[in-house]
């Protein structure tokens, strides 16, 4: 059988929501990924200082003390994180918010509530670890000559 392409890449879930960020975790983990939870920004910093493998992170804009978006602009701003490639979620309704996060360079915003085989396709997208086509069970027929 082969190896899941998302074993051993790690993605760091930022919400302050636990029901959330277990939902997003068993989703992740059960497609490969190793998953670290965070509920505010500076466990959220904290983690990314001590990992320094995590090749995604999903972040909710609306945490305690220090918001998604503050967030970002510390990982912008840093030449580490700048490239990490990261996925909002939000709640409908904050265009200016959302404005602004987009001009941070975020790699996609999601809706919440959000589908959990959405998401993991999204970060499977961002992180290069999608899963090969299956290869087809048709038999071909040979040619027709005239």
């Amino acid at each position: 059988m082969p190896v899941d392409p998302a074993a051993g890449v790690t993605v760091l879930v930022v919400d302050d929501e636990p029901h959330i960020g277990r939902i997003i975790r068993t989703r992740l983990e059960q497609a490969g990924f190793t998953v670290h939870l965070a509920e505010h920004g500076a466990e959220a910093l904290s983690t990314l200082e001590s990992t320094p493998a995590v090749a995604l992170v999903v972040l909710d804009l609306m945490l305690p003390g220090m918001s998604g978006t503050e967030i970002l602009r510390v990982l912008r701003g840093d030449t580490r994180w700048r490239p990490l490639p990261c996925i909002v979620l939000t709640a409908a309704g904050q265009d200016a918010q959302l404005r602004e996060v987009e001009s941070l360079g975020v790699s996609e915003i999601m809706t919440k509530p959000f589908s959990p085989r959405r998401l993991l396709e999204r970060v499977r997208a961002h992180t290069g670890t999608t899963l090969p086509e299956p290869a087809s069970t048709e038999l071909s027929s040979p040619p027709v000559r005239p």
